[in-house]
């Protein structure tokens, strides 16, 4: 799973083989093709674009197009494993409520985000007085779908306001993992898996 985005390789790691899986903004599918192929996961998707929608599908993917913020509703309580949410919860409305609706359709779910609080926004705020432009965040501010800006210890504190659960956290600094202390500010990008 090595060819996979680092955030991506981590989660196709941790689930478990067999599992039913939904992808929610899953792109042009590497998860799900990983998932699938080297998991023997039932994978699913749901994608916004429709060129990575078809481009899924031209693989053999089983992807739908639809929205996080309206669609989820749609998907009955615990009709997968997993869900997942990679690199998609800034680019929500309503964060909050995405992240009800994924462990309200999957057993577990797993959420990953650049961390808005990483040493170098910080720094690039403190001493360029711009928006960063960072290996984790690679476009200028008007060009970026986020338009929710997260930090580990904002997302700890909405998962702990939500009443769920931290099952494992993963921190990349760059393209590699980090262990060490004060993930809100050494790691670029988080991944959590939650449950209720």
């Amino acid at each position: 799973m090595s060819a996979l985005r680092p955030d991506l390789a981590v989660i196709a790691g941790a689930v478990a083989p067999g599992s039913r899986v939904l992808d929610i903004g899953c792109g042009d599918g590497s998860l799900l093709a990983a998932l699938r192929d080297q998991r023997d996961c039932d994978a699913r998707g749901m994608e916004l674009d429709p060129g990575n929608v078809a481009q899924c599908v031209g693989r053999g993917l089983s992807v739908i197009q639809g929205d996080a913020d309206a669609d989820l509703a749609f998907y009955p309580d615990l009709s997968f494993d997993c869900a997942i949410l990679s690199q998609t919860l800034q680019t929500t409305m309503r964060p909050d409520r995405v992240l009800d609706e994924l462990l309200r359709i999957g057993r577990t779910a797993f959420v990953s985000f650049p961390n808005f609080a990483h040493w170098r926004v910080r720094l690039s705020l403190l001493f360029g007085g711009r928006m960063p432009v960072t290996h984790s965040l690679p476009v200028a501010w008007y060009e970026t779908q986020n338009i929710h800006h997260v930090t580990v210890d904002d997302f700890r504190g909405l998962v702990a306001d939500r009443g769920y659960r931290i099952e494992h956290t993963w921190f990349l600094s760059g393209d590699r993992r980090t262990t060490g202390p004060a993930p809100n500010l050494m790691a670029e990008h988080a991944i959590f898996q939650l449950s209720r």
